[in-house]
């Protein structure tokens, strides 16, 4: 994990915008590269822009913050509401 961690840290702005995240990812997640084609993607994304809106007043949050807390209780969400493993632990 320290590699990535580290690489992580080291990795800049504008190192991050020339990446393709989407086609980087597709290639463990295929899911990524096909559903353009079949989710409506601007209902979703009018709702993720309202999100984004509401942080930013309520909290203050910058653009980047807000996306960032946003993207963080998703990841919360799926992890802690998803059939856990044998032994898996479900976070508080």
């Amino acid at each position: 994990m320290k590699p990535i961690e580290e690489f992580i840290r080291n990795t800049t702005e504008e190192t991050q915008e020339k990446v393709d995240w989407t086609k980087v990812w597709s290639t463990k997640y295929p899911v990524l590269a096909t559903y353009q084609k079949e989710v409506d993607i601007s209902k979703y994304a009018a709702e993720i822009r309202r999100m984004f809106t509401e942080l930013q007043a309520d909290y203050g949050y910058s653009e980047l913050d807000a996306m960032l807390v946003l993207k963080d209780i998703l990841a919360h969400e799926y992890m802690d509401n998803r059939p856990k493993k044998s032994g898996e632990k479900k976070r508080k």
